[in-house]
């Protein structure tokens, strides 16, 4: 959803950075255009010019002009003013009260309420250990409860029966009373919604809000909808005063500015993100980690969070120690993976990277998607075990019963056979010249293992995997966070094999 605010302010943010000095104009420059892409990206009129003035009353101060790296003190006050206009602080769903915990959903039609109160039910579930209860209050819409329901049941989470011929004020009654007779922990009240907000709409939430007292009232909101998004949040939150904002549809290709003006406007926090359509894509909102995002410094916490939530741990480590051993066969090397599917694939994985938002098009133009692992895994079902064991079995015969199996290319396997080999030959290489390096290697990638590598080890590790066929010839390091050594290159990254030879940062 970010990516056109990210492309033109980085683009805006570099070229202050690659100049030695910078003088009051040439900030004062910087600035317009950071607000004509503001703008652009449907960021409202008002939070707009605030966060312009804000951020210019500051960049033009002597410490700026007079420091070192004065473009990189720039980029810092504009990331710490995009913090502070998405929130600061992190501000999760607040289940302090007595159970059960009820929660209204309120929010237009289409905007993903029933959907994100799925999710919302399946998180509480399985991250906090929670015992939600669900129920439907939208009598209009055909098929509504059903929905809820059949949802439910995929999740494991129990919702109202349904009776039909009842208000919404009393399947509110009967859901508080059934959540408490079963012991439930949180109340989750899928609300009806309209096309747009009016008077009735009002009412029948005003009259629910009166009758289950909710704890939370989160505003469900489509981040394509731009400044409408905003306009909305106002009105209910004139009406209900929402304790919190549900962002749905970030993942898709909106102009991002209804993030950063719905919590300006409301000065209510935006507490989740919906990043797709699966029952688990469904985020924390971090003011930080969002600002990251936007000024193309990636989200590297998230990716480890991502990793930690998804990976299995004693797979890796056994995947590791084989590598160390040389003994990685390619049963081991589809697990590897499965387990890059789990944590977002190689698109996702990237796109939390800093330095890569700027490689955006290449990645595109190099087809980086679920497609490439999902061929790279067929390749490897289409194998015999014992071929899996021992791919020195593969000769042009098998290799073409194999590409037919699997409806690739012979040469899609010869890459892929032959990445497998450099990646057990170079692990095991590398074993050989110091297992501490190996140690930090898995522990940065979930695999157990010491300390995170130095530096130094991670640019020798990118060094070494850069030689191996088919991996992408990135930049040896991509710029860090303000004031932060920059990270390594991307080259190691397994998993990557048959990519262009001139994928390449312009």
């Amino acid at each position: 959803m970010f990516d056109t605010l990210s492309d033109k302010i980085g683009g805006i943010l570099n070229r202050l950075t690659g100049r030695g000095a910078l003088s009051e104009s040439d900030i004062t420059e910087a600035m317009r255009e950071v607000r004509r892409a503001l703008l652009e990206a449907d960021v409202s009129l008002e939070v707009a010019r605030g966060f312009i003035e804000r951020v210019t009353a500051r960049a033009v101060g002597a410490d700026v002009i007079r420091s070192v790296t004065p473009g990189q003190m720039v980029v810092k006050i504009v990331h710490d003013e995009m913090v502070s206009v998405l929130g600061s602080d992190a501000k999760p769903i607040d289940l302090h009260a007595a159970a059960p915990v009820p929660i209204l959903m309120a929010g237009l039609q289409g905007s993903g309420k029933t959907t994100t109160t799925a999710k919302i039910a399946k998180r509480l579930k399985e991250k906090m250990k929670k015992k939600p209860f669900m129920a439907s209050l939208d009598t209009r819409r055909p098929a509504a409860m059903e929905q809820l329901a059949i949802l439910g049941r995929e999740i494991g989470v129990d919702t109202l029966p349904i009776v039909e011929g009842e208000s919404a004020v009393q399947i509110t009654k009967r859901a508080m009373a059934a959540a408490r007779v079963n012991g439930c922990d949180v109340l989750l009240l899928d609300s009806a919604g309209r096309v747009t907000v009016d008077e009735e709409l009002m009412q029948e939430l005003a009259e629910v809000k009166a009758a289950a007292k909710p704890h939370e009232i989160l505003l469900v909101a489509d981040s394509l909808t731009g400044q409408d998004a905003v306009t909305t949040a106002r009105a209910f939150d004139e009406r209900l005063d929402v304790t919190g904002i549900v962002l749905t549809r970030v993942d898709g290709d909106g102009r991002g500015g209804a993030a950063l003006s719905m919590r300006a406007v409301t000065g209510k926090p935006i507490k989740l993100i919906g990043t797709g359509e699966r029952m688990d894509a469904l985020e924390d909102f971090d003011p930080s980690r969002i600002a990251g995002r936007i000024l193309g410094m990636g989200d590297v916490v998230s990716l480890v969070e991502k990793a930690a939530e998804n990976l299995d741990i004693e797979k890796a480590k056994a995947a590791a120690e084989k590598m160390r051993s040389g003994r990685f066969d390619l049963s081991d090397m589809r697990e590897q993976l499965e387990q890059m599917k789990k944590i977002g694939g190689i698109s996702g994985m990237l796109g939390m990277l800093p330095g890569v938002a700027k490689m955006k098009n290449q990645i595109a133009a190099a087809n980086l998607d679920d497609n490439l692992l999902k061929r790279q895994t067929a390749i490897i079902d289409s194998m015999t075990p014992k071929e899996r064991q021992n791919p020195d079995l593969l000769k042009a015969s098998r290799k073409k019963r194999i590409a037919a199996g699997s409806g690739t290319k012979v040469e899609d396997v010869n890459k892929l056979l032959k990445m497998h080999r450099q990646m057990a030959d170079t692990m095991k290489a590398m074993n050989k010249g110091g297992r501490g390096m190996m140690q930090s290697l898995g522990g940065l990638l979930g695999m157990g293992g010491g300390a995170m590598p130095t530096p130094e080890q991670m640019q020798k590790m990118a060094e070494k995997m850069q030689e191996m066929p088919g991996m992408p010839n990135m930049p040896e390091k991509f710029p860090g966070l303000p004031g932060k050594p920059g990270l390594p290159g991307l080259s190691g990254l397994p998993g990557l094999g048959g990519l262009p030879k001139d994928f390449k940062k312009k």
